[in-house]
């Protein structure tokens, strides 16, 4: 029978800094324009918190069954993988964290949105999130396995997490939020790609066409680059068009992390040596944010 600890664990609460990241960034900014309200932020958090764990007990599902999470895999093993938790458990888990998800969001649009018009777009927002968080590794054809898992991180963490976050504070969208929000989007697809370069042998064997799978392990490091790079080019923009201190060029401070993981991308080649990367870009993110949020408030 699972354990408390096994359960901590198979949620993986370390993805958590990178979910909530683009949740402090759309708040953030709408607390720079002054629209930030304190239960849409908590409401917020809570449906990330639900939607992050949802996704992660689909993942450990999902890798078991399609071969992914086999013993061949070099990195930590899930626990459905490794028989602590059973299918069916996970399962009724999976069910729990959707119904959590769905009732948090639901709570969320009714108390922030006004118009029925945005209501029903971000119902739909809603249930299309949750069904893009168990659709990545469940079911006949997994979207993750074909490659798209790049999109969906850029789409969800990026884009409709950071414009929704905005959007559900103010009811109003600036022209210019899409910059940070690009900047978000490509850091999480960041996250995912060190997984996927760590990943990237087990999951040829398993049939897994990830990026790093479908690119080679060399032209995968130089999409790493792409993606941090292009992060900070994104936020140097929104800076340059809304100048008003230099404060707001303090997100530069978080530029030597991200050059470490860069570094450690391109040449750590142990799956063991690697693993501590996603925890460090995924905190860094978070600082990213934070820093760059800070700026751009005062």
């Amino acid at each position: 029978m699972a354990t408390i600890k096994d359960w901590v664990e198979a949620a993986r609460l370390r993805t958590l800094p990178l979910a909530l990241s683009s949740i402090g960034m759309g708040s953030f900014l709408a607390a720079h324009h002054a629209v930030f309200k304190w239960d849409v932020f908590l409401l917020c958090i809570s449906t990330t918190i639900f939607l992050q764990i949802l996704s992660n007990l689909a993942n450990d599902y999902g890798d078991t069954l399609n071969g992914a999470d086999s013993s061949d895999r070099e990195g930590p093993s899930r626990l459905v993988q490794m028989g602590k938790i059973s299918l069916s458990s996970m399962k009724n888990a999976i069910i729990l964290f959707g119904i959590l998800a769905f009732v948090s969001g639901i709570t969320l649009i009714m108390i922030a949105l006004k118009s029925w018009q945005d209501v029903l777009f971000f119902l739909f927002l809603g249930l299309l999130s949750i069904a893009a968080a168990i659709t990545y590794t469940v079911g006949k054809r997994p979207y993750g396995y074909t490659g798209l898992g790049d999109i969906s991180v850029f789409i969800f963490f990026g884009i409709i997490a950071v414009l929704g976050t905005y959007y559900l504070h103010a009811s109003d969208l600036p022209s210019l939020i899409w910059m940070p929000a690009t900047s978000c989007g490509l850091l999480a697809v960041g996250v995912l790609n060190v997984n996927n370069i760590r990943d990237i042998e087990s999951d040829k064997k398993a049939g897994k066409k990830s990026i790093p799978v479908r690119l080679g392990r060399e032209k995968a490091v130089v999409y790493h680059y792409f993606l941090i790079g292009g992060s900070f080019l994104f936020a140097l923009g929104y800076v340059v068009f809304n100048y008003h201190s230099p404060l707001q060029f303090i997100f530069l401070i978080i530029a030597p992390l991200l050059w470490k993981n860069i570094q450690a991308v391109t040449y750590k080649t142990k799956a063991s040596e690697l693993d501590p990367y996603l925890k460090q870009l995924a905190l860094s993110t978070l600082l990213f944010v934070i820093t760059f949020g800070v700026g751009n408030y005062f």
